[in-house]
Order: C-alpha cells, then sequence, then structure tokens
C-alpha cells in the first residue's frame, strides 16, 4: 500500500511500482539505478507505471543502491563569513556545469561537527567532499577520520600531496602585500593585529608583514587579540587610538576584514582620528565587513569562488581517473583591493 505523504495524500512506493509493472522490486531498482542491464521494454513498462503513479525517486536510496550520487558535498567553516559563501558559490557553478548538486554544511570552525559532517556525507555516497580548514590540529585529525573511499578535498589549507588534494591561498603573498600597500602610500609605522597562534593562515600573513617591513626598514609592532571578530578588533582599536594621535601609529594591518571593521569603528567614532588622514587601514579577506562599511575598508582580496571551483574540478578529476589519479595542490594568490579606509593622502 502507498506510504502517507505531507498533505495526506498517499505517496506510491518502489513495491507500488513493480506491483503495477507486474515485475520484480529489483527489477524496478535496476530501472532507476542500472538501466543498462534491463531490456528496453521493462524499462518502459516500469517508467510508465512510475509515472501513473506520480512515483519520485528517494535520493538518498538511489546513490546507495547505485554506489554514488551527482552531489558534492561541502562543509565550510563559518558561513557567516562572506568568504565562505563564495567558496560555496564557486563550488556549486563547477558541480552543475557537470549534471552535480551541492551538499552544503556548517561547521563554525568545531572539529566535532566537521567529523559529523564528513561521515553523513560518506553515507550519503557523495562523489566527494570538499571541506574548508584553517589550523593544522584540525587537517590532523580530519586525515584520521577521513573516509577512504570518498575523494576529500582540503581548502584555504595545503594538504599533504601524498594523501589529498587541497587548494589553498599564498597567504604570506598577501600579508605582504598588504603591508607594501601601507609603506608605498607613505605610512612608516605600522601595526599588525594577527590572532591565534593555531591559525595558520593569520601566522603566514604575520610572515609576510614581517617580510615587507624588514625589506623596508618601517617601524612596526605586532599585537595579539585572543580571536580576529569584530569586538576583537573594536577593543584593539580601542586600545590603538593613543599610539595614532601621538604618531606612533600611522598604518594598521589587520589580518581579517572582521579585525578591520572592528578597529574602524572604534577609531572612527571617537571623533578625534580621521581615517586615512591620521592612520590608514587595510584588511584581509574582501568579505561584507569590508565592502560594505560606512568607510569602505582596503583589503586583500581571497579568491574565493575561485577556490571552490577548483576544488570541485579536483573532485571531478579524482572520480574519473580513479586509482590513477595524483594528488596536487594548487596554491592561489590574492591580491590589494585599494578602498577609502587606506587611500594616499595628498
Amino acid at each position: 500500500m502507498p506510504e502517507p505523504a505531507a498533505g495526506g495524500r498517499a505517496r506510491a512506493g518502489i513495491a507500488d511500482v513493480a506491483a503495477l509493472a507486474g515485475v520484480s522490486q529489483g527489477t524496478v531498482s535496476n530501472v532507476l539505478n542500472h538501466p543498462d542491464r534491463v531490456a528496453a521494454k521493462t524499462r518502459d513498462k516500469v517508467r510508465r507505471a512510475m509515472d501513473m503513479l506520480d512515483y519520485v525517486p528517494n535520493g538518498l536510496a538511489r546513490s546507495l543502491a547505485a554506489g554514488s550520487s551527482q552531489a558534492l558535498g561541502l562543509v565550510v567553516s563559518d558561513l557567516g563569513n562572506s568568504v565562505f559563501v563564495d567558496i560555496a558559490r564557486g563550488a556549486e557553478q563547477t558541480a552543475e556545469s557537470t549534471g552535480g548538486t551541492l551538499l552544503l554544511a556548517n561547521s563554525d570552525g568545531r572539529l566535532e561537527r566537521e567529523a559529523s559532517y564528513l561521515a553523513v556525507f560518506a553515507q550519503s555516497r557523495v562523489s566527494g567532499i570538499l571541506i574548508t580548514l584553517n589550523d593544522a590540529g584540525h587537517y590532523a585529525a580530519i586525515s584520521r577520520i577521513a573516509p577512504s573511499g570518498t575523494p576529500v578535498v582540503m581548502l584555504n589549507h595545503r594538504a599533504d600531496p601524498g594523501r589529498f588534494c587541497s587548494v589553498s591561498v599564498d597567504d604570506e603573498l598577501g600579508g605582504y602585500l598588504a603591508t607594501r600597500h601601507l609603506i608605498e602610500t607613505g605610512r612608516r609605522r605600522l601595526v599588525f593585529v594577527g590572532g591565534p597562534d593555531k591559525l595558520a593562515p593569520i601566522q603566514q600573513r604575520a610572515r609576510g608583514f614581517r617580510r615587507a617591513v624588514a625589506e623596508s626598514g618601517v617601524s612596526a609592532i605586532e599585537v595579539v587579540p585572543p580571536w580576529i571578530n569584530r569586538a576583537d578588533g573594536w577593543r584593539i582599536g580601542a586600545d590603538l587610538a593613543g599610539r595614532v594621535i601621538d604618531g606612533d601609529a600611522d598604518g594598521i594591518v589587520a589580518s581579517t576584514d572582521l579585525l578591520a571593521a572592528g578597529i574602524v569603528q572604534s577609531l572612527a567614532g571617537r571623533g578625534d582620528i580621521q581615517i586615512p588622514r591620521d592612520v590608514a587601514i587595510i584588511g584581509y579577506d574582501n568579505n561584507q565587513a569590508a565592502w560594505d562599511s560606512p568607510l569602505p575598508i582596503s583589503t586583500v582580496m581571497q579568491p574565493g569562488h575561485e577556490m571552490g571551483s577548483v576544488g570541485a574540478a579536483m573532485v571531478a578529476d579524482e572520480v574519473e581517473e580513479s586509482g590513477e589519479h595524483v594528488h596536487r595542490c594548487a596554491v592561489l594568490s590574492p591580491k590589494v583591493l585599494v578602498r577609502d579606509s587606506s587611500m594616499k593622502i595628498a
């Protein structure tokens, strides 16, 4: 008997299709998942029965029976950060171009959620899994539990090419470019606002900052907030206000746009500091916090859309090449976007 569906209407199941077509349930399953195994006349009979019953196949059941699906799984660290939305859009566009779909999960940077979503996607027989990571501890843990039968591509973290494909950004270059930009606009007393040591991209950006400072000979200090959000930036801005007023800081490189937005809000709200006249500020990521700020904030643009697209293409290559696949690491280059917060003062 057809099972109840939403709204009280009976929903046909595979047994109903088999009964109407006069075939076994296994034959119906083969029509859905392995049509080449079924004679054309029998396929037509089963499909007519499906049409008559308005039968809708269970996508998960079909992927389990067929061994895989056309869906691509993506686990992102923070959907509140528009960079990860860009990554999702890039992955989705590439998946759609090959007839696939994207399944999206948000981990909030929590390892237990990353592990849970990996298991869910593997059980759903997705074609492959993309996962964004930002520290070595999570990478090590995910490496131990990653499903062996499903392609897994690491995003935003350079992986061991002996185990996984990966797509990352040259964050050291990004930190260097941001710092060079401020130096080229005449800033000579710089501050780098970083973050926790465990965040590998932040530490790489700090290395780029130090390299540019060493090359130019300007003075510099580094500040390490407890985290990298807007509220952390606001507190750092309040702490740095005195240095800006005294002329001891005229340029700030923030390791994220959220930090930069908080710093801008804190300093601009005082009334006695003008940006960029007194201090130039540049962030990193090119997310909404930078381009939608009342004072548009200069930033280092992460190629998020490209990262997602390249990652999805890597999954497709691994599926197609199967046992002959060779893992590779793609490293993308960031670029500086200059906005009002760091314009050169004539």
